[in-house]
């Protein structure tokens, strides 16, 4: 069943697509890069959260977690979106900075495809 986010997300959403954080760049572009038949989005509305990159074909949700970011926070985040089917990756700003091989293994295990080529850089 396809759920209307509340009102206002989408603008929200909008404005947090013009702009991202350095590791958001960094992912969106290893995402396009190396799972492009995935076809990620960026900054969806899901229920009342917006997610930072989502594959509705894979129902797979992947998250940029910096220093704001709690476990007890998103812990209920997680919980309200796995109830809609999604599964949920998340990755510390400075691992997609630091170790995007390692993100793109894990991203590939996932979708159960074989590490794809390393980024370039």
């Amino acid at each position: 069943m396809k759920r209307i986010p509340p009102e206002g997300a989408t603008n929200r959403a909008r404005k947090l697509r013009r702009s991202p954080t350095d590791a958001e760049m960094a992912l969106w572009a290893l995402l396009r890069r190396c799972f492009p038949e995935a076809r990620f989005r960026r900054q969806v509305p899901i229920r009342q959260y917006i997610v930072d990159f989502v594959t509705h074909r894979h129902k797979l949700v992947i998250e940029a977690d910096g220093g704001q970011h709690s476990d007890m926070v998103d812990a209920a985040r997680t919980a309200t979106i796995s109830a809609d089917g999604y599964h949920v990756l998340r990755f510390w700003n400075h691992d997609i900075l630091a170790n995007p091989d390692g993100v793109a293994e894990t991203i590939a295990r996932y979708l159960g495809e074989p590490h794809p080529h390393p980024p370039t850089r």
